[in-house]
């Protein structure tokens, strides 16, 4: 699928992107990073009144590829929530496991992101929940809007 964006930048270790998101009663906005080398996309959805979530950013577990004209990615269902310096809680395994019961997916990929699951879960204990620590420990500095 293509959307519009409001802005994107490439950096060494991923893509960042910012976009509305109309016709979305829970948010109204999110910006998103696509980092190949950790198999992850981390967002932060900026919420409209009364839907707002106990949740600093939302990781979702896959592949994602710079090509030479535009940029991909393949969910693998299993998703993080974070609370920065409290907890990170993972979610959507009832997902993942139906996707491979329904062989949207692979075993393999299914055991892929179970790993990645796992790594960042125990990356982000061990930076105390704190994301952009964790980050900036392997060189990633993610930036995001202020609004």
């Amino acid at each position: 699928m293509v959307r519009a964006v409001d802005d994107y930048t490439e950096t060494p270790w991923g893509l960042y992107m910012a976009r509305p998101t109309p016709g979305r009663a829970q948010f109204h906005y999110l910006e998103s990073w696509l980092l190949p080398g950790l198999g992850l996309r981390v967002t932060v959805f900026h919420f409209n009144p009364g839907h707002e979530r106990d949740q600093d950013f939302y990781l979702d577990v896959g592949d994602y590829h710079r090509g030479p004209t535009c940029w991909s990615g393949e969910d693998h269902y299993l998703d993080l929530v974070l609370r920065t310096g409290d907890s990170v809680q993972v979610t959507d395994v009832d997902e993942l496991l139906a996707a491979v019961r329904e062989g949207l997916i692979g075993p393999d990929v299914a055991e892929r992101a179970v790993r990645v699951a796992i790594d960042t879960v125990a990356a982000l204990a061990r930076h105390d929940y704190d994301l952009d620590s964790w980050l900036r420990g392997i060189g990633m500095i993610l930036t995001w809007r202020t609004a």
